[in-house]
C-alpha cells in the first residue's frame, strides 16, 4: 500500500476537520496518481469529500469503527483485519491511503511508499502525518522540482520504506 498527503513544515495536514491549503496543482497530482486505484480513508475523510460523496472513478473503502456505519458507493471496514479481506484481491501497488490523521498513523506500518505534498510553511495544525524524516524506517528516494502556488513554494515527494 501507498500513502498520499499533503504535509506542511511541521507535518500539519488538517485543521477543524479541512486541509491547510487548497493547491490546484496538488489536487491535479493527488487526481492523477489515484485515479482508478483504491482508495482508504476514514470516515471523517470521506464526509468531508465534497457532498460527503466517494470520489469518482476509484474504489472507496471507509476504515470507521461505527459498526452501523454506510454509505453509497463505499465500502465499509471495522478493523485492519478486515480492510486485508477487502483487499485480497486487490494489488496492493494499487491502494492509497488518503487520510485522515488517525488512518495514516494507524496503516503507515503497512505501507512501503509514501507520496508527500511538502508545503514550505507552517500553517495552524490539529492534525499530523508521522514525521517521516525522522523515521529511521523511511527515507527521501525523490524530491521533484520547486513549485509554487502564489507565494507558497512545496515540493512532490516520495518516501519508500528502507
Amino acid at each position: 500500500m501507498k500513502v498520499i498527503a499533503a504535509a506542511d513544515k511541521n507535518w500539519g495536514i488538517g485543521n477543524k476537520g479541512k486541509l491547510l491549503v487548497s493547491i490546484p496543482g496538488d489536487m491535479k497530482f493527488f487526481r492523477s496518481t489515484t485515479m482508478g486505484k483504491t482508495v482508504v480513508m476514514g470516515r471523517k475523510t470521506l464526509e468531508s469529500l465534497p457532498g460527503g460523496r466517494p470520489l469518482k472513478d476509484r474504489d472507496n473503502i471507509v476504515l470507521t469503527r461505527n459498526a452501523g456505519y454506510k454509505c453509497d458507493g463505499v465500502k465499509v471496514v471495522h478493523s485492519v483485519d478486515e480492510l486485508k479481506e477487502a483487499l485480497e484481491e486487490t494489488d496492493t501497488d494499487d491502494v492509497f491511503v488518503i487520510g485522515g490523521g488517525a488512518i495514516y498513523k494507524e496503516l503507515l506500518p503497512l505501507c512501503d511508499e509514501a507520496y508527500i505534498t511538502r508545503l514550505d510553511y507552517s500553517y495552524e495544525a490539529d492534525t499530523y502525518f508521522p514525521d517521516l524524516d525522522a523515521d529511521p524506517e523511511w527515507e527521501l528516494a525523490d524530491e521533484g522540482e520547486e513549485e509554487t502556488y502564489y507565494d507558497l513554494i512545496y515540493n512532490f515527494c516520495i518516501y519508500r520504506r528502507k
